[in-house]
């Protein structure tokens, strides 16, 4: 039966409920820092933040001697900054339809759009994470390939259950592809003729075209640690944007003068091992550094590097087997100024996604607030009485972060 008139409530609810059907990143990540924001009738503005902790870490003793130890929580900012939206207009003819075939005509095409850009929003803070395992370049397409990132997480004590993987449509036709070789029926028929694989190794896996591409560096030159003893302690670096810490490493033999590193670049350092954050054993890879902001050498080839993790030697937060030796050599992953795809295989508490009800502006009429499953849209209608054209404009307002880059992984193929 059709609507004498659709209301902006009406679309609204709509709305929110067909952009949460279409989120695909998005709605893999932790949502529950929307209750911290302080609860305002009127709702949020731009720029509006809450504070997270960090999450404690401890040794332990051998004996019976207690030897008592601070509970140290370090803690980072969350910001929601982020304002998108979707303008419309309606004739008053259209405003009489049923609101499903509306819905179809015109609202969805608008939330998945929508949907799309968080979901590159979201994916883009793949630059915040270390992990990465695999050739750049190459296809994901066995299970050997695959089962590196759930490795990895394994070796990092990265919590089994709430694990996740978004591979690139190239990654994830290539993983189906090599399901249908199994002795599996169900699996095999399900990636043969739907093309859906499920999950693999512990990780609800999908796929996305959102996936980013990230752009290495020229890397150039033959890049070395600069000076020994360029570790910290983590009281100096705990309220940095990382649980595992950022710091600047000073570094030199780069190319004079050259964009060296691009943000979310990786690289490892010679003789510098991964530590499990709980056992503190060390591990049998490098540990992965990430660029946290471009770095461009000076006019003598020299670079102060921002990273993560920073470097930790010993105590309840350690990261590293050691700190990096002067002249201990640098290397970047990947080709220089070379293109990668950005799978990304996680735990869901890697990553935090807050969306809020907007402002309701003095002087607007008829607004209209929806919240469905944490996702709230703000619709506005406005009336030009000279076509007889209702238009609307919706809007969403919310914050993205890296809550814990310990939690996740890149992934790309091997040769």
């Amino acid at each position: 039966m059709a609507n004498n008139l659709l209301t902006t409530t009406i679309i609204a609810r709509a709305a929110a409920r067909i952009l949460e059907n279409e989120l695909v990143m998005a709605g893999l990540v932790y949502r529950g820092h929307e209750s911290e924001f302080t609860k305002k009738v009127n709702g949020y503005e731009v720029g509006e933040t809450i504070s997270i902790k960090k999450p404690p870490q401890f040794t332990v003793r051998t004996g019976a001697t207690v030897s008592n130890q601070d509970v140290v929580e370090g803690k980072m900012s969350m910001t929601v900054g982020t304002q998108k939206g979707i303008d419309f207009a309606f004739t008053s003819a259209e405003l009489t339809l049923n609101i499903g075939e509306l819905a179809e005509r015109v609202i969805r095409p608008a939330m998945v759009r929508l949907a799309n850009d968080i979901d590159q929003d979201v994916m883009s803070l793949y630059q915040d994470v270390p992990n990465w395992v695999g050739t750049p370049g190459e296809t994901v397409n066995s299970f050997a390939d695959f089962a590196k990132a759930p490795e990895r997480l394994d070796l990092g004590a990265v919590p089994t259950d709430m694990r996740s993987a978004v591979l690139t449509p190239t990654d994830h036709w290539a993983m189906a592809g090599s399901q249908t070789a199994l002795y599996m029926q169900n699996v095999a028929q399900s990636a043969y003729r739907q093309g859906r694989i499920g999950e693999i190794a512990g990780c609800d896996t999908y796929r996305s075209q959102n996936a980013p591409t990230h752009t290495v560096g020229t890397k150039a030159g033959t890049p070395l640690v600069n000076g020994a003893a360029q570790n910290v302690t983590y009281d100096a670096v705990k309220n940095t944007e990382a649980v595992g810490g950022i710091q600047d490493l000073v570094t030199d033999g780069w190319s004079n003068s050259s964009a060296v590193l691009k943000k979310g670049d990786v690289f490892t350092i010679a003789g510098v091992y991964a530590v499990n954050p709980v056992t503190k054993a060390v591990l049998p890879h490098l540990q992965p550094f990430v660029a946290r902001a471009d770095v461009t050498s000076s006019g003598a080839g020299a670079a102060t590097i921002s990273i993560s993790p920073a470097i930790i030697t010993s105590g309840a937060f350690q990261t590293v087997s050691a700190a990096p030796a002067d002249n201990a050599a640098i290397t970047v992953l990947g080709s220089a100024s070379t293109g990668y795809a950005q799978n990304l295989v996680f735990h869901k508490n890697a990553f935090a996604l807050a969306m809020v009800p907007m402002v309701r502006p003095p002087g607007a009429v008829d607004v209209s607030r929806e919240s469905y499953k944490s996702l709230s849209v703000r619709l506005i209608p406005y009336y030009n009485g000279s076509n007889d054209v209702s238009s609307y404009r919706l809007d969403v307002l919310y914050g993205k972060k890296t809550v814990d880059e310990r939690l996740a992984t890149r992934l790309s193929g091997t040769a």
